[in-house]
């Protein structure tokens, strides 16, 4: 008989939040690498695409691999783990602000020697306290990160603009400056027919400049000037 999936584990792993590889596998915060790799065999048997047929347990396979994959990288665990540790030191502030309101919770803290507030942290209400906190500190950091992307990206885009910008100036210039060049000969040859003839130069070829002097040894006839 095929093993398939149970009616809870398939729906809970599509329902796990996305940026907690612990919620995947099902584990608490203080779970050892070999808890990871057991649970991830165990819960990969019930949804494995070879033997569960459900439409996403295909899915929920990967997202189980992809978990397994984050917790065992020694980077990406001991960054969960601080935000972990944060998580937990806010709740302990939070606590100890609120037994300084109490005082029969706070004495019998000082009686137990801490005992007390160790069976706190191990109660269901503190772990789901820590499991909320932890996904909202993630969320958080997942926001700054996109941002920051985000930003980064636009300054790329923004810095290729410019550099295509300026290589396209420098491609206009080279261009202007090679066409100058090419017509240099077309230039002199005009230049050196109008200083043989005197005629105007035909249209597109450029004009010498204009010697505006009253020097009556100049070769050409300047306009009359009125007198007073």
């Amino acid at each position: 008989m095929r093993i398939c999936f149970s009616k809870t584990s398939l729906p809970r792993i599509l329902s796990c939040f996305k940026l907690n590889p612990f919620e995947y596998l099902n584990l608490p915060f203080n779970s050892t690498p070999d808890d990871m790799k057991k649970q991830y065999r165990k819960l990969s048997l019930l949804v494995h695409p070879d033997k569960c047929k459900h439409p996403q347990a295909k899915e929920a396979f990967a997202a189980l691999a992809k978990a397994q994959q984050l917790l065992l990288d020694p980077q990406e665990r001991e960054y969960l783990l601080s935000q972990v540790n944060a998580a937990k030191e806010e709740l302990r502030a939070k606590r100890k602000k609120q037994l300084k309101k109490d005082t029969a919770s706070k004495i019998k803290s000082l009686v137990d020697e801490g005992k007390y507030e160790q069976q706190y942290e191990q109660s269901e209400e503190f772990q789901q306290q820590l499991k909320q906190r932890v996904r909202e500190l993630l969320t958080e950091h997942e926001w700054r990160r996109r941002k920051m992307q985000m930003r980064i990206s636009e300054e790329e885009g923004r810095l290729k603009k410019e550099e295509e910008e300026t290589k396209e100036m420098w491609k206009r210039k080279r261009e202007h400056e090679e066409q100058w060049e090419d017509t240099r000969e077309q230039r002199v040859s005009s230049w050196r027919d109008f200083m043989k003839t005197g005629k105007k130069v035909k249209k597109g070829e450029i004009r010498p400049p204009k010697l505006k002097t009253e020097d009556p040894n100049k070769s050409y006839v300047q306009r009359p000037v009125k007198r007073g």
